[in-house]
């Protein structure tokens, strides 16, 4: 019975006549029928390449970079409500989030097509309190400069407030 459905699958994909002629049906399916994503990007691709052999202008959108500064504030924002008390078992999530979020807020800031001039307050705030840290991330390292951390955080949400243009 098997071998009966192979053979009616084999020549209907002949053109059911047995004369091994391929009709659409035939044909084997592309690796872009096997994923469509892949039939996206091959098309973008491909009007990308037409663009710039034509010299016409590139349509897509760069990502702009003050969204990373405002994705990066937004996640320190989150933060706002949030403490622990130094030597009660609880500042390792807490104290490690707040500095992990002002190190990718100073990069953001400093990657910002307004240029590190812009943001040159918070900059020399997260580079004071970096400098205090230094390179130890340990818990018992991070709650003895809490007041710093803590500080630095609640100071540059206080700078960004005046600055709405690089958050919203």
């Amino acid at each position: 019975m098997v071998v009966a459905a192979a053979l009616v699958s084999c020549t209907q994909a002949s053109g059911g006549d047995g004369s091994g002629a391929d009709g659409p049906a035939a044909s084997a399916p592309s690796s872009a029928d096997a994923d469509p994503t892949r039939t996206a990007e091959d098309a973008e691709n491909t009007d990308k390449a037409e663009r710039a052999a034509t010299g016409a202008p590139d349509t897509a959108a760069p990502s702009p970079a003050p969204e990373l500064v405002r994705d990066a504030f937004a996640t320190l924002q989150a933060t706002l409500g949030d403490t622990c008390t130094p030597g009660a078992g609880d500042c390792a999530y807490f104290l490690g989030r707040v500095t992990r979020e002002l190190t990718e807020l100073d990069e953001a800031m400093r990657a910002d097509s307004k240029g590190p001039g812009h943001f040159k307050k918070p900059l020399a705030d997260m580079k004071v309190l970096f400098g205090k840290l230094g390179e130890d991330r340990s818990t018992a390292h991070l709650e003895k400069y809490f007041s710093e951390i803590v500080g630095t955080r609640d100071g540059i949400n206080t700078w960004m407030q005046d600055h709405p243009d690089d958050y919203r």
